[in-house]
């Protein structure tokens, strides 16, 4: 390509400059027809050279679609960007009387930040819909621990919306103990699964055994930590097992058209990756002994530094956008936690928010 417009500009030159000089002294006492031959011959080397270059089409578009994907990327690294206000309800002394949790004492309110970027993604808290517009016939996979539990009650809470009746057969089996759980959502065609996956090695086998069977969800949310923390203790070990699971996730994403059986390929497509954050851990109200010892502030930093390392997350390079449960949890504070581990279902709901948010800047969908 260099060559030939190397040749062309050669070529244009020589078009150009040579019978102007060749005929410069016969013209010099005619200026208004020496002129007229510089123009003509000069419109007619720009109509030469015009195939080598990009029209000014193909440069406004690609342009646009850079500042398209810087946007998208801007977006998603601020999605997180929430903000709490969390105060005393003002009839708590009917909330003693019937025997509520010190949770029910407070109300928590949550935002995005009002910051020039943030607003001008144009984030929204999503209505069921909404939701179930964005999640129509799509297949979600939510694993990991209590953290991840969580996250999937606040999204079929979502989704189900009113229906009572519905969500209360839903606590019942979800928070079965250490079991998996699904369920389909027949209205939208959404199929949810819970796989119960405390370990980074279950997430690991998780993420293998849709390779082996070539069987994709749409929306996989994962999370660990915290067994490992408490049954493991060993942040280093913790982040070996995250860079195996990073390895293995990427090696999903994109996927490539598989072979069909008697021949033609299946369509490539593209997971949507989700990771949940460890809390904060308030060790004071841990409520034993040994999650005091071993889940301790200066033991959770080092977790949190081995999480960063992997590169398991976007933000670092990796595959999975970061549902920033640490800073939501910081930032609502111990008022909304009764054990200093779980939290208030304001938390999981903030995190479903963002995930649908980035979920909906990710495939390009607007509601």
């Amino acid at each position: 390509m260099l060559g030939a417009i190397h040749f062309g500009v050669l070529a244009a030159c020589f078009v150009l400059f040579v019978p102007m000089a060749m005929a410069g002294w016969h013209l010099s006492r005619n200026k208004m027809l020496f002129f007229s031959c510089a123009l003509f011959i000069s419109l007619a080397v720009c109509v030469h050279l015009t195939p080598y270059f990009p029209s000014v089409s193909d440069i406004v578009a690609s342009v646009s679609s850079v500042v398209v994907y810087d946007h998208r990327i801007s977006c998603i690294n601020e999605v997180n960007q929430i903000v709490w206000d969390v105060k005393p309800k003002p009839n708590t002394e009917s909330v003693r009387r019937n025997n509520g949790s010190k949770l029910d004492y407070f109300d928590k309110n949550w935002d995005w930040l009002k910051s020039r970027k943030v607003l001008t993604c144009e984030f929204q808290k999503l209505d069921k819909f909404d939701v179930s517009e964005l999640l129509n016939g799509s297949w979600v996979v939510v694993a990991g621990d209590s953290q991840a539990r969580f996250v999937a009650l606040s999204l079929l809470n979502l989704v189900l919306g009113s229906d009572s009746e519905a969500m209360e057969s839903v606590k019942g089996d979800l928070f079965k103990r250490h079991s998996d759980y699904n369920i389909v959502v027949k209205e939208i065609g959404m199929k949810l699964d819970f796989v119960w996956a405390p370990y980074e090695k279950d997430l690991d086998d998780l993420v293998v055994s849709y390779k082996k069977k070539n069987k994709y969800p749409d929306v996989v949310i994962m999370g660990s930590g915290l067994w490992h923390m408490l049954h493991v203790n060993n942040a280093s070990d913790f982040g070996f097992r995250l860079k195996q699971l990073s390895s293995h996730v990427e090696s999903l994403v994109p996927f490539s058209p598989k072979e069909q059986e008697g021949g033609g390929s299946v369509s490539s497509r593209s997971m949507h990756l989700f990771w949940i954050g460890m809390p904060v851990l308030i060790n004071g109200m841990l409520n034993t002994d040994e999650k005091k010892e071993k889940m301790s502030d200066t033991v959770w930093h080092e977790y949190d530094r081995s999480l960063g390392e992997s590169k398991i997350l976007r933000q670092m390079g990796g595959p999975l956008i970061l549902l920033d449960i640490q800073s939501f949890t910081w930032n609502c504070g111990p008022k909304c936690t009764l054990d200093g581990m779980h939290y208030d279902s304001a938390i999981y709901d903030a995190a479903v928010h963002v995930m649908l948010n980035a979920l909906l800047i990710e495939s390009h969908q607007t509601l």
